[in-house]
């Protein structure tokens, strides 16, 4: 009898967190007010070089984020100027896993797991609390990390983690990763192949009816690249060479299900 009891009573606790992770899901995709997005730096090799960089990061640096999804969401028609308002969060210490690259998928729920746990620690202030969208964006320096780790987004939670580099330079194509993994937070997949990281066409090509079809002069957003032929592609150096395809604005309710 006990026992059926805490079965019971689990599964109202279950009940009611999925109620709620659905209930999140349908407010931060009605789209009717702007999604509160904030940003966590986190040096993530204790870099001096970095941490000046990060040091000098201010809000403003990311209003192209900000114009970017206005632009893209104006062209569906979507009642909101402003889709989302960014706000830089505090520095945080502590340096979660990156997720591992071609893991298979017990591995991969154990990292989203562990990762979705982390971040519910790093509640620690108001706001913290209030914002929608979550993003902790993991500084590298590019002169001793060449390659990047895999970044993620999360749409159970509103999280991401996102492997960038602390260098000016790479302040537009960090920005690309960051919008990519901010859509996943809102529904969107990949429209690109694992295998090679190629965008798939149709919905992985900005411009998927273009005569002739290559070069691509964009990149959809969740394709990743700008493809310049059936087996190459560029990574996009800004969000001005970024657009956000009809199948990705269906995924985030932009568009009439």
């Amino acid at each position: 009898m006990f026992k059926a009891i805490r079965v019971f009573l689990l599964l109202i606790v279950l009940f009611f967190i999925g109620l709620n992770t659905w209930q999140t899901m349908i407010r931060t995709t009605d789209w009717n007010e702007p999604l509160w997005v904030t940003i966590y730096p986190i040096n993530a090799a204790g870099n001096k070089k970095v941490q000046e960089y990060i040091d000098r990061l201010s809000v403003d640096d990311f209003d192209n984020l900000e114009h970017f999804m206005a632009e893209q969401g104006a062209g569906y028609d979507l009642p909101l100027n402003q889709p989302i308002e960014v706000n830089l969060g505090r520095q945080l210490k502590e340096v979660p896993d990156s997720p591992p690259a071609n893991a298979g998928k017990l591995d991969s729920i154990i990292w989203s797991l562990k990762f979705r746990y982390w971040a519910w620690r790093m509640k620690q202030t108001k706001s913290d609390a209030i914002t929608n969208i979550r993003l902790f964006v993991l500084y590298h320096d590019p002169e001793t990390m060449p390659r990047l780790a895999h970044s993620a987004g999360m749409q159970k939670g509103l999280i991401g983690l996102i492997n960038a580099y602390g260098d000016w330079q790479y302040k537009g194509s960090n920005q690309v990763v960051i919008a990519h993994e901010m859509l996943h937070t809102v529904g969107a997949s990949d429209k690109y192949d694992f295998s090679n990281g190629q965008p798939i066409h149709p919905h992985g090509y900005a411009e998927p009816e273009r005569a002739p079809l290559y070069p691509q002069r964009y990149a959809e957003l969740m394709g990743g690249r700008i493809p310049k032929s059936v087996s190459e592609s560029d990574i996009p150096r800004s969000l001005k060479m970024v657009r956000i395809g009809p199948e990705t604005a269906r995924e985030i309710n932009w568009i009439s299900q």
